[in-house]
């Protein structure tokens, strides 16, 4: 059995138009519940082995304000990324790592727990979907090999 995961990045601002999607950051929103985030995320006992982030500013930024002890990893690929990229990325992580946390953007994020468990499940900025797999390596994650435990959505 594996968990993975799945926060989509917190709230980010528009008020710099001269920045690319790609450089936006967090707005003070963001910047406020990424780390309440952590604390849930810790008091839950949901530490991830990994942390694999898009390198999108507003999602790099959220994984380091979550404040969890694991190495967070950036790749390229979350960024825009479809259900399909989301499991090669998944399928990559070292099989030592009994769990696993994609910090990434929608509509990716909806699209993954979707194709992980069939059910459809919204998920705003800042939101956790918990997700047990039925595999024993990352190599063998397919369609509906997961169950949602739970979403956690911040408080607006």
């Amino acid at each position: 059995m594996k968990t993975i995961y799945l926060l989509r990045h917190a709230k980010s601002s528009w008020d710099n138009t001269s920045l690319s999607d790609f450089e936006r950051p967090l707005n003070d929103r963001g910047l406020r519940t990424a780390p309440l985030m952590g604390e849930v995320i810790l008091e839950r006992g949901y530490v991830p082995s990994i942390i694999v982030s898009s390198p999108a500013m507003r999602a790099k930024t959220t994984a380091e304000l979550l404040a969890l002890d694991a190495m967070i990893r950036l790749d390229d690929r979350i960024y825009e990324a479809s259900p399909n990229t989301l499991r090669n990325v998944v399928s990559e992580i070292e099989d030592s790592c009994t769990s696993a946390m994609i910090v990434g953007h929608n509509p990716g994020m909806e699209g993954f727990i979707r194709y992980l468990t069939g059910g459809l499940e919204p998920m705003p900025t800042a939101a956790l979907a918990v997700i047990q797999l039925t595999i024993d390596s990352w190599t063998e994650i397919t369609s509906d090999t997961g169950t949602l435990v739970e979403v956690i959505r911040p408080e607006r």
